[in-house]
C-alpha cells in the first residue's frame, strides 16, 4: 500500500516518514546525529533535483546532498 521511496522522490510540501537509512554505519551515524532516525516524520521544503534537498524535521531546517537522500528510504504519511 505505502510503497518505499527513496527521500531524493520526494515532492516539495510532502509529509514522509524514515523507515530504513541504506548507507554504511559512517553516514547512517551522521544522519542520526543530525535526528534522522528511522520513524521520525519530514516535510520536504525544496527539493531541485539532481540537486540539495531541504526538509523540516522537529521545526530545524536540513539541507542533504542528492547521493544522501537516495539512501535514505520512506513512505508517504
Amino acid at each position: 500500500m505505502n510503497q518505499l521511496m527513496p527521500l531524493a522522490m520526494v515532492s516539495p510540501g510532502e509529509v514522509v516518514q524514515v523507515v530504513d537509512v541504506r548507507a554504511g554505519w559512517g553516514l547512517q551515524r551522521r544522519l542520526a546525529d543530525m535526528g534522522l532516525t528511522p520513524g521520525v516524520i519530514i516535510r520536504v521544503m525544496n527539493s531541485q533535483r539532481p540537486g540539495p534537498i531541504i526538509i523540516d524535521l522537529r521545526g530545524s531546517r536540513l539541507v542533504l546532498g542528492y547521493g544522501m537522500t537516495q539512501r535514505i528510504l520512506v513512505r508517504k504519511v
